[in-house]
Order: C-alpha cells, then sequence, then structure tokens
C-alpha cells in the first residue's frame, strides 16, 4: 500500500511552509515574509512514530483572487486536497478568524476528507490560549494550537493527524523507483514536458521566467513502471539573480539532482546551448548521474537535411566534458517523440546499473595498455596491476597501480573510452579511483 498523503492548506502567509519545514526536517521549502512565495505544492516523506507519511506543502489560497498566480496556487491546493488523506488546515492566532479562512473551511468541509485544524503563532500559551477558542468558529473540530517557528505543540498535532491514517496504508516498502530530475534555465519549458507526460497542469506553466521556485515531485506511470520526475526550479546566471528566491532555487536544484539517478537537462531549441547550460549539466556530471539531454521547442525550428547533426555538433562540443550524453529533439507543445524518453531513462538506468566481471575489465586493460604505452616521469612508468568495479549508480573502478601520480587524467580517460567501446554504458558517467599498492586514494 502507498503512505498516507497529509496536505498542508491555508491562506498565504500564515505559516505553512515553516511547519512543512520544520515537520519534514529540513528547509525544503521557501519561507519568507511576502504572501505567495510558496507557488506549487512540494513533497516530503515523514516519519511520526513509526508510521510513515507523505507531507505536501501546497500554494496558499485564495479563494476570491483573481490573479493568475494566486488563482492557479488554488487550483494546486484543490490538486493536493483532492489527493491527501489527512488535511492540516492552519490559521493564523495573531490574525485572528477572518472571512477567508472561512471560504477555505467551506473548501474543505466539501472534501469529505479528515481535517486537522491547526491554530498556528501561539508561542505563548498563556498569552494566546484564549484567542484559539475563536476557531471553532469554523466548524471543522477542535483546533490544535501549535507554533511552528518555536517547535511548539507538534506532537499533538501529528497524534491527531496520524489518528485518521488507515492502518494498512502504513506497511513501509522500498522506493526504487527511477527519478528524473528535469533542469535547466528558466522558460525553456521543463513544467510544460511534465504536464504533456501527465496530461493534468501538474506544475504552474506560465510565461513570466521562474515561475517554478520549487522542486516538486510528480508520479508519472508508463507501461507499467512508475517513474518520479523531479520538476526543478530554473537556474539563472548569477548576475541575474536579485532576489533570495533565486538563491534558494539553485540551491534546491543541486539539491533536487542529488536525489536523482538521471537528470534530463532542457535546451531551447530556438537559444541553442549555451555556456549557462553547460554549467547545469555540470551539476550533474559532478554527481555520477544519469545524463540525457532534451532539445525542447524543436517544432518551431527551420530545419534542413544538416540542422539536426548542426546542433549535436554544438551541443558536443559545449558539453565535451560528458561525451556519454544522451540526446532526444522533442516538443512538449506537440508531443513529439516525448515518449521516447521513457524508453531513454530505461536504457540509462539500465547502464547505470550494469556491473562487469573484474576478468573481463582486466582483459581490456591489458589490450589498452598493449596498444598504448602507460606515461613515464624521470625514467618512471606508470604501471597498471588490476581493475576491478566496486560500484554501480554511477559504475566505479578501482584501478592499482605503481605510482598514482603517473596516473594523468588523460590516460584514465583513455582507459574510460576503452572499456565504453566494449561496453557502452550511455548516458551515465564512470567514476575511477586511482590506488597504489600501499592503498592511499587519489
Amino acid at each position: 500500500m502507498s503512505k498516507p498523503i497529509v496536505a498542508i492548506v491555508g491562506r498565504p502567509n500564515v505559516g505553512k511552509s515553516t511547519l512543512f519545514n520544520v515537520l519534514a526536517g529540513d528547509t525544503i521549502s521557501i519561507v519568507k515574509d511576502t504572501p505567495g512565495v510558496t507557488r506549487d505544492r512540494i513533497y516530503a516523506d515523514c516519519t511520526w512514530l513509526n508510521m510513515n507519511f507523505t507531507l505536501v506543502d501546497t500554494g496558499g489560497i485564495e479563494p476570491d483572487s483573481k490573479d493568475v498566480i494566486l488563482s492557479q496556487m488554488r487550483e494546486q491546493a484543490e490538486i493536493a486536497i483532492s489527493t491527501a488523506d489527512v488535511i492540516i488546515f492552519i490559521v493564523d492566532v495573531r490574525q485572528g478568524l477572518v472571512d477567508a479562512d472561512s471560504k477555505v473551511a467551506d473548501m474543505l468541509r466539501r472534501s469529505k476528507k479528515p481535517v486537522v485544524l491547526a491554530v498556528n503563532k501561539v508561542d505563548s500559551f498563556a498569552k494566546f490560549g484564549n484567542d484559539v477558542y475563536e476557531f471553532y468558529n469554523l466548524g471543522i473540530g477542535d483546533p490544535v494550537p501549535v507554533s511552528a517557528a518555536s517547535r511548539l505543540g507538534l506532537g499533538e498535532l501529528l497524534d491527531a493527524v496520524s489518528s485518521h491514517f488507515d492502518s494498512e496504508q502504513l506497511a513501509e516498502e522500498e522506493d526504487d523507483r527511477p527519478r528524473i530530475a528535469i533542469v535547466g534555465k528558466p522558460n525553456v519549458g521543463k513544467s510544460s514536458i511534465i504536464n504533456k507526460l501527465t496530461g493534468e497542469n501538474r506544475v504552474i506553466v506560465s510565461d513570466i521566467a521562474g515561475t517554478t521556485r520549487d522542486a516538486v515531485d510528480t508520479t508519472i506511470v508508463h507501461n507499467g513502471t512508475e517513474y518520479v520526475f523531479i520538476d526543478t526550479a530554473g537556474l539563472r546566471r548569477k548576475s541575474k539573480i536579485k532576489e533570495d528566491l533565486e538563491r534558494y532555487s539553485i540551491i534546491r536544484t543541486v539539491a533536487a539532482v542529488e536525489r536523482a539517478d538521471i537528470v534530463v537537462l532542457v535546451i531551447d531549441a530556438s537559444e541553442g546551448v549555451t555556456e549557462q547550460d553547460a554549467k547545469i549539466a555540470g551539476i550533474a556530471h559532478d554527481r555520477g548521474k544519469g545524463m540525457i539531454i532534451a532539445v525542447n521547442k524543436w517544432d518551431a525550428v527551420e530545419k534542413n537535411d544538416k540542422t539536426i547533426y548542426e546542433f549535436t555538433r554544438k551541443v558536443k562540443e559545449t558539453l565535451a566534458y560528458m561525451p556519454y550524453a544522451e540526446m532526444l529533439f522533442v516538443s512538449a507543445k506537440t508531443g513529439q517523440r516525448l515518449n521516447k524518453l521513457y524508453d531513454l531513462i530505461d536504457t540509462v538506468r539500465e547502464n547505470q546499473n550494469l556491473r562487469v566481471a573484474t576478468g573481463v575489465l582486466n582483459e581490456i586493460m591489458t589490450e589498452a595498455v598493449a596498444l598504448q604505452q602507460p606515461p613515464s616521469d624521470k625514467g618512471k612508468r606508470l604501471k597498471l596491476y588490476y581493475i576491478t568495479q566496486v560500484a554501480v549508480k554511477p559504475p566505479t573502478f578501482v584501478i592499482f597501480v605503481n605510482d598514482k601520480e603517473l596516473m594523468h587524467f588523460s590516460y584514465t580517460r583513455y582507459i574510460e573510452n576503452k572499456i565504453r567501446e566494449a561496453f557502452g554504458f550511455r548516458g551515465t558517467s564512470l567514476r575511477f579511483i586511482i590506488r597504489e599498492r600501499s592503498g592511499k586514494e587519489n
């Protein structure tokens, strides 16, 4: 059974993201005293008294707002309500009961879902305790006084939430689903690609660059296999970063790449590959992730018989440090070739988990050394004794040598190329650890 889903909902700026971060045990959601900062809902896996559940942070609800972003945030919260098993409705004791709270309460009452009412910012029970009773007027149960910032009352809140869990849902399963981070500059179509794959407006899509500020997980089932897509905030050049929000987004993109098995770098076909694309790809390369380059908006490019080859050549030149990356030319608008993304993900995932027998590896290395003599320095020549694979995701190899100072980067790359010639390893980086016989590591 899947884990219970708990959604935190409420008006903007009542402390939803602060509560989410405290319960999740990490600064996952952007927190700032600006209404509307949290635009997309965010997920985190949590545990309370050995019960595992998924916590969802939503954008704030403004029931009567006609603002395009706020209205879409309301839609995000409505989607969270429709998928949640339990809802935490958070209100602000210092603002008191306002008309919008009643409208939100009406939305929640119609959802027919279990609702736990959390009255936030109760830093002092002596000072604010009596003010909590006002919220009985909402008619959705006993209010639970909490202070997310001061971490007060959280145990009582989680007890109330977990009392609504279905015991059959609490069986823990090991999550071995492939996780794919969608990264790239703002406005290249990352959210549009996920929306096309899911067939629903899962993440906010707008012509405003940087609309997706938070990393958002989306589960998609294709041919019986579950894939978890992590849509990330677009990265910008540092010179353009003017808000704290942008810095949060960059950190989050790195964190999303860390959580992913495979990274899909989305490039705008009309712009071509840029230096910024290379920096984003470098984040994934440095962390040994599988790599797919999705060239989006390919339908908008005027083409001849050489266009695709020229574009591929330019990408390979700019991303010369990762020749293993797979490429796919797609259109999120028309859906062109998007289904092939799953096949590429499966291929890259298989290669990330590929293991090569030690005997075969040493045959390849022996042949490589015979074809190209190892480098020498001041009369001392590098000797390669032995190679073995020690890990997967990414495939990691240890080479034992006589002097690791003589193992130049270029010769390591030469050995890597020989291994790739034999086994491909398409879409995944390879790692090499150089050790001397004494056991010192490079």
